[in-house]
């Protein structure tokens, strides 16, 4: 079901902010970043100082931990839902404008902050995942996955972060990297941690047209809408043994809208990683295509707010009578609300031209 039905003739948005469970009815703007490239969602919001006895100059200044949950609604003092939850990082008091501004970030904070030194072994991805959600009082939302993660070792797989660059590894850190050699997502949405497959374009959750719009921006880079070549070169520890995977992506089509393919070199890239398999270093050829490709075209908007898109959400933009008429994966959304301008969003999306792929090389030695 597309989302992109016809608002209702007016709205009446509504910004509710609840301070450790407590409503502070001083509060009168907010602004809420949420994004789709392994990192916190930020906020922050303008509290009227005096406005209530709870939330005061007092309680600004002194309180230590101040879990925030920032709802918005379209129907006036009805149908509330939290954007964002999460602890405040810093408070700045304006005593003579009576006014006091604060910010934060959701709960995956907790994660960036909890430093890990611990050996894993024989764990997969999907069971740290599981430990590190317990750990921070969040919701599993886990999809399993069954090899054991690490350096392979005779029978035994096991990961070490105990080392000398152990001080810089966070739990987040680690799910991230997990994430990303199993080609999944992992985030965090309100009291939820989710570590999932990454999805493709299978639907469009909203389309999109310029005249619905406050305004557009449109942006290719041409650096990257003629052919991407990457070679990942692997060895075996253990067979000692070497391999090479090469796959090249090009644009399908016309990628010039007039003029023909282009005639320029395709754009070389080479990753190096130890101990893959055929399979997987052509999996890793194949997803760094897909990452590099994607930021090809790139799209900004500003529009009415929402409550439904998310990063995780595909858009469509339809009507420039252009190539960038198609689908788009979010990148991040930022959502403000103040009383002069109301309720807006910018968001920003990208994806590439369609492309069509071809294995330049596969060699073992």
């Amino acid at each position: 079901m597309l989302l992109n039905e016809p608002l209702p003739f007016y709205r009446t948005p509504r910004l509710r902010v609840l301070a450790n469970g407590q409503l502070v009815t001083g509060a009168y703007a907010s602004e809420i970043t949420s994004n789709n490239h392994y990192s916190a969602d930020h906020f922050s919001t303008v509290v009227a100082l005096g406005a209530d006895p709870y939330a005061n100059a007092e309680f600004w200044s002194s309180e230590s931990d101040i879990l925030i949950d920032i709802q918005l609604s379209l129907a006036g003092d009805t149908g509330f839902v939290s954007l964002l939850q999460g602890y405040v990082d810093t408070v700045s008091i304006n005593p003579s404008g009576e006014v006091a501004h604060i910010s934060g970030r959701d709960f995956t904070a907790a994660l960036i902050e909890a430093r890990t030194q611990e050996a894993f072994s024989n764990r997969t991805s999907s069971e740290i995942a599981t430990i590190f959600a317990s750990r921070h009082n969040l919701t599993p939302h886990v999809i399993q996955t069954n090899t054991p993660v690490g350096r392979f070792y005779q029978s035994d797989y096991e990961i070490l972060t105990l080392s000398r660059f152990s001080k810089a590894t966070t739990e987040w850190d680690f799910l991230v990297s997990l994430a990303r050699h199993e080609n999944y997502d992992v985030f965090v949405n309100g009291t939820n941690l989710y570590f999932q497959p990454s999805t493709g374009i299978s639907s469009i959750d909203k389309v999109v047209y310029p005249t619905d719009l406050i305004e557009l921006t449109l942006e290719r880079a041409l650096t990257l809408s003629r052919g991407i070549q990457v070679t990942v070169q692997s060895w075996n520890s253990l067979k000692q043994n070497s391999l090479t995977e090469c796959v090249a992506s090009t644009v399908s089509g016309d990628s010039s809208g007039s003029s023909g393919t282009s005639t320029r070199p395709n754009q070389q890239y080479v990753a190096i990683h130890p101990n893959l398999t055929p399979d997987k270093a052509l999996a890793m050829a194949r997803q760094c295509i897909s990452e590099l490709s994607r930021h090809e075209r790139v799209i900004e908007l500003t529009m009415p707010g929402d409550l439904v898109l998310t990063p995780r959400s595909v858009i469509a933009l339809d009507g420039t009578g252009t190539d960038f008429d198609q689908a788009y994966y979010i990148d991040s959304i930022e959502r403000t609300f103040r009383p002069k301008t109301g309720f807006v969003q910018h968001i920003r999306a990208y994806n590439s031209s369609p492309r069509t792929e071809t294995v330049l090389t596969s060699t073992v030695s």
